[in-house]
């Protein structure tokens, strides 16, 4: 039996492939493995979002706290009886606000996630409710044994255009 010019490429190609194939492919799905989230984290992460607005929109500082790491910050408020604090006197002084998150964006990290979202704030004390302000979160998210929690988390405002 001859060999002819075309299955004499497919034999010289199979270990071309087969090599190219490792460079591409493994180093994929080794980081793949080493850094997603499951479909679990990202429900629980979406859900700490959305737990995080609600508890400081009603008020309660404490449980708002708890989204975070003990030793977790929000811009320059670090820890949780600084974060406590810096919740009493966003209530205090903002009784009637909603905190809208959309385009929430979550991607695996060597130490847990990195989030990002939108923020639009609502003064729902006027009628009609008007936008407060417009911005964006940069997040850094762990897995603890409570769940998932802020590490850090900073706020962006937009700035409004020039008239």
């Amino acid at each position: 039996m001859k060999n002819s010019p075309a299955s004499s490429l497919r034999y010289l190609l199979k270990p071309t492939c087969a090599f190219l194939a490792t460079l591409i492919l493994i180093p994929a799905a080794a980081a793949q493995s080493h850094s997603s989230l499951s479909a679990d984290d990202l429900a629980e992460i979406h859900n700490l979002y959305a737990f995080y607005n609600l508890e400081l929109d009603s008020g309660n500082s404490r449980a708002w706290a708890n989204t975070f790491t003990d030793d977790g910050s929000f811009n320059t408020s670090v820890g949780r009886q600084a974060l406590i604090a810096s919740a009493d006197n966003w209530s205090a002084s903002n009784p009637n606000t909603r905190h809208w998150n959309s385009n929430i964006h979550i991607t695996p990290t060597a130490d847990g996630a990195a989030g990002i979202a939108y923020l639009m704030l609502w003064n729902v004390g006027v009628p009609p409710a008007e936008v407060v302000l417009t911005g964006s979160y940069a997040d850094e998210l762990v897995k603890t044994p409570n769940g998932w929690r802020f590490k850090a988390r900073r706020v962006q405002v937009d700035r409004p255009a020039n008239p």
